[in-house]
Formats: structure tokens, C-alpha cells, sequence
């Protein structure tokens, strides 16, 4: 079947030259205009609005990006925890219908304490994930209910509740989830539609797909998933390993290098020491940004030709991979970049495999 490609749009252009972030700053609405349709000429499928406690509200970007566009996906990272599920579900809901269906809903706990205490959360972080499976609990039965219905749990209670809006999509908005802790698995595998891991190497993505499942089969259930990576492309394999390695002195330049601590984002802690493995893993996964960068801003990069790196994700597509969100150092011109021979690339390598597959 046809692999996804996603992409990652920031409100304000960035200030750097070798960008890890894109979440945060104030709004700026050409760039979000532009930074959209860029996207969607270059043929990607959706694009990811991120999340942070100081960003702005995702589900007005969300709409603003959406009606400056026609056709691409807007695949919304949300928080569970402040807001009640009935509300948001309804905001959901709401949402999916003004923008035609086009809306997927990507569930982030949130695996940083300070980034949650500025918002007023102090929940341990496994308490988050108990949270966060009953408030999709009844987010789902918002969605799907037929009549009024009651719910008490550890932190939610409701009773007689019902939405007067459904869902444009059915039986409602996509759900993606993130977090690989112990504590985040059991709860996407029981809930997400689509599991959306950082890109690693191929056996540590299988390590990972595997145990998932598991968790999933325990609810009959069997998840998509989307893997992130940030190409590095060159008109020759020699040429992107000397871009690579300028953007990594730009991120070694900005201070990424010179810390010590260990991350509090089990995510975070495994890209940075992936660097233990060495600097390139499979053919071309390059790691040594995500040491830099502390494992922090999905920074693990495949360096290449568009044809190699097109491989690279293609043989990710072999092993059960339906989707890859890429997003470069230099975001918006690396959006229109990719559009021009990467996702043609990756595109026909998908399409060879299922052809053969079918013959």
C-alpha cells in the first residue's frame, strides 16, 4: 500500500541555521500560509503541528493552515490532562467537520515534568499515562456513543454525557500516540491507531514494533507505524556528508554539545545514546546530532543521496513501516527540497516493492 509522508510545520520562521526546534515563538500567519502550502506542493501527506506548554494553540493553527490549503492532512499533537475529554472531544469533533475530515489527532503526554508544571501539572510521569489511557477511554465513548453515558475513574467522572457533534471521519479522528516508557506503551497500544516511534536503527524499530504488538493483540488490536527522521540530502553522497556535518557544527555551536545531563524523555535518553553504536548505523543512519542535541527535537538523520535515503526508508516500509515524517535542519527550503526528488524517490520504491509483492 502507498507509504504516508508527513511533514512538520513551525509558527514563526526559525533562527537558526541548523534548526532542531520548530515548536514555539509567536505567530506569524504568512509563514504558517506559506509553510503549508509548500508542503502540499511538494506532495506530502500531512503535516504535524507540534506541542509545547509555551506554543500556540494547535487547534488554531490547525484551522487557519487548513483553509489555506486543499487537500493535505493536519495532524494535531494534544495533550491530554488540561482540558476534560468531554470538552475535547467535542473540540475534535468540531474541528474534523470545519476542515472536511482532514484532521489526525496525535496524543503526547508529555514525558518532560517542567515542560508540564509550567502549564500547572504536577502528575507523576507514569500517572500521566494512567491519566491519559482514561481520558481517551472517554474521548472514545464520546465519539461513539449512541445515548448518554456515565463514567467514573481514577481521574475522571462524568455522567449523562453526550455531544450534540460528531466526527466528520468515522468512527472518529485517526489517533496517533507517542512515548516508548514503560508506562507509555500498554496505553497507545490500547488505544492509537497509528504509533508514531522516532527513527533508529532498523533493529531496535523492529525490537520496539514487536513488543507493541504484543501489548495491542491484548485489545485485538493492530496499530499502524510512522517512523521520523531528518534527511540530509546531497547531489552526491559526498556533498550531503559535508552538509551533515555543517549542520552539526551549527548545532554543537549553539551549545548542544556542551551538556552533561542525562535526558527525562525515555525517547530522548534512547536517541542520545545511540551514539554508543557509533556514528552511522544501517547504511546511513547518522546519530551524532541526536548526542549533540540531547536526544532532543527528533535529530537522528539519514545522509544521502535522495535515491540512498529513499532506500533507507524504503527498507523501513520492508519490515511493516506505513509512514515517515521528514522534516530538515532547515525546514521550510528542505520542504520544498524533498518534494523535488525524495518523496518521488521513496514514493517509487514503495510502489516497486508492492508490485513485485503482487505479481
Amino acid at each position: 500500500m502507498p507509504i504516508n509522508v508527513l511533514g512538520m510545520i513551525g509558527v514563526t520562521p526559525p533562527l537558526d541555521t541548523a534548526t532542531v526546534h520548530i515548536v514555539g515563538g509567536g505567530v506569524d500567519r504568512d509563514y504558517i500560509k506559506a509553510f503549508t502550502q509548500a508542503h502540499e506542493q511538494s506532495g506530502f501527506d500531512a503535516v504535524l503541528i507540534g506541542h509545547s506548554s509555551s506554543s500556540a494553540d494547535g487547534f488554531a493553527i490547525a484551522q487557519y493552515a487548513a483553509t489555506h490549503s486543499d487537500r493535505i492532512k493536519i495532524l494535531l499533537a494534544h495533550r491530554p490532562g488540561f482540558s476534560s475529554p468531554t470538552q475535547a472531544a467535542r473540540r475534535v469533533a468540531t474541528l474534523d467537520n470545519l476542515i472536511e475530515g482532514r484532521l489526525l489527532l496525535h496524543i503526547i503526554t508529555g514525558g518532560v515534568d517542567a515542560d508540564q508544571r509550567r502549564d500547572g501539572d504536577y502528575t507523576p510521569h507514569d500517572e500521566r499515562y494512567q491519566r491519559t489511557d482514561e481520558y481517551l477511554e472517554v474521548m472514545r465513548m464520546v465519539w461513539n456513543a449512541t445515548e448518554p453515558f456515565d463514567f467514573e475513574g481514577e481521574f475522571y467522572r462524568v455522567s449523562r454525557a453526550s455531544s450534540d457533534v460528531q466526527g466528520h471521519q468515522k468512527p472518529h479522528v485517526p489517533l496517533w500516540f507517542g512515548g516508548v516508557s514503560d508506562a507509555a506503551i500498554p496505553v497507545g497500544a490500547k488505544h492509537c491507531d497509528t504509533y508514531a516511534l522516532f527513527g533508529e536503527p532498523r533493529a531496535q524499530v523492529q525490537e520496539l514494533m514487536t513488543r507493541i504488538d504484543a501489548e495491542a493483540e491484548v485489545f485485538g488490536r493492530k496499530p499502524a507505524y510512522n517512523l521520523s527522521f531528518r534527511p540530509i540530502i546531497g547531489a552526491t553522497e559526498a556533498e550531503a556528508w559535508r552538509k551533515a556535518k555543517d549542520i552539526l557544527a551549527g548545532v554543537e555551536s549553539a551549545g548542544g554539545s556542551g551538556q552533561s545531563r542525562v535526558p527525562e524523555a525515555e525517547t530522548a535518553r534512547r536517541l542520545m545514546s545511540l551514539i554508543d553504536g557509533g556514528e552511522v548505523q544501517d547504511e546511513r543512519l547518522w546519530v551524532p546530532i541526536a548526542a549533540a542535541a540531547q536526544g532532543s527535537g527528533n535529530s537522528t538523520a539519514l545522509v544521502g543521496t535522495a535515491e540512498q535515503v529513499a532506500e533507507a526508508i524504503a527498507k523501513y516500509y520492508d519490515m511493516g513501516v506505513s509512514g515517515v515524517l521528514i522534516r530538515g535542519f532547515d525546514p521550510f527550503n528542505d520542504a520544498v527540497e524533498y518534494g523535488k526528488e525524495l518523496i518521488p524517490q521513496i514514493r517509487e520504491k514503495v510502489a516497486a516493492r508492492d508490485a513485485a509483492l503482487s505479481a
